[in-house]
């Protein structure tokens, strides 16, 4: 019988805290300007369950729903830092989401694509979707770079690191509490920036098999090809985390693993208690989900299993 694959937690920085996702249940724990933590929880949605055994479509679809549960604990945790009459409306975050969409878009799509092809062309040492990779990575690594600058983000990517530093103290079975969990590094296989990095590396090899007959099919083509780039690296991803005792998957992975020291920084024992009081929230609420599917034996619920 087939080894089940194991469950999971994920998690993203917001503004002043941490989002973190269980099997059934995700929540937002953030620091208020009181000092007092304000944490709210809510069911995962289960419409991308539905494509768990579907290779690449699943990757398409737990994409989607990741992106619209971060949208939702962004816009939370940015209304907790100010006054009820100033707090934004999802609405409008949305705008200024889709208009940071196409911005994104045309910098790390359509730009590294058109450079690609003049590059390409100018030479031959260099064939133009390889030189559309390198290009985008420097233009990622360089927008890294620069927004590390911004004071409110590199809290963030504070916020960012003490999230990694929870799951992994969590998934190795030690305590959660701030000094256990500092000691773990910032670095974990499933963070987003490793993701986006293999999503580079896929899209040289997809868009190989796309030629360069003009402006409007360069264009098109790595817009129409998102979904299936994302899901290629979904699954790449996944099965990277279940593979990390190998040598050669840890090779592979470590190039990732090192741009994350762009994206996260290390956080203090605060931040860390804010991402240990969202986890812990997540623990309890699945825990309960769990205990109430369960079914009743003679009148008896199954007891539930223990969390680390």
């Amino acid at each position: 019988m087939a080894k089940s694959e194991p469950r999971y937690f994920g998690g993203q920085a917001v503004i002043e805290g941490v989002m973190m996702r269980g099997a059934n249940t995700w929540a937002v724990a953030v620091r208020k300007d009181d000092g007092a933590v304000e944490v709210t929880v809510h069911d995962v949605p289960s419409w991308a369950e539905r494509y768990r055994n579907l290779p690449i479509v699943r990757g398409v679809a737990t994409l989607g729903e990741s992106m619209s549960l971060g949208y939702r604990a962004l816009t939370w945790s940015a209304n907790q830092q100010v006054p009820e009459e100033q707090q934004v409306s999802e609405r409008a975050l949305g705008w200024t989401v889709v208009v940071a969409g196409l911005f994104f878009s045309a910098l790390f799509l359509v730009i590294p694509a058109l450079a690609g092809r003049d590059v390409g062309q100018s030479f031959s040492f260099m064939p133009p979707h390889l030189a559309e990779g390198v290009l985008r990575l420097v233009l990622f690594v360089g927008y890294l770079l620069a927004i590390s600058l911004i004071p409110d983000i590199r809290r963030t990517f504070e916020y960012h690191g003490a999230e990694h530093k929870t799951i992994a103290a969590y998934e190795n079975g030690v305590e959660l509490t701030p000094e256990s969990a500092q000691r773990f590094t910032t670095a974990h296989v499933r963070c987003g920036t490793n993701f986006l990095l293999t999503v580079m590396v896929v899209a040289i090899g997809v868009y190989t098999f796309v030629p360069f007959h003009s402006v409007l099919m360069v264009v098109a083509s790595r817009v129409v090809l998102i979904p299936l780039i994302a899901g290629l690296s979904y699954e790449v991803i996944r099965l990277a985390a279940r593979n990390m005792h190998r040598a050669w998957v840890r090779a592979l992975m470590q190039p990732g693993l090192w741009l994350q020291r762009l994206t996260t920084r290390q956080p203090s024992l605060e931040q860390l208690d804010v991402a240990i009081t969202s986890l812990r929230a997540v623990l309890s609420a699945d825990e309960l989900v769990e205990v109430e599917s369960r079914p009743v034996t003679r009148g008896v619920v199954q007891p539930a299993l223990g969390t680390a």
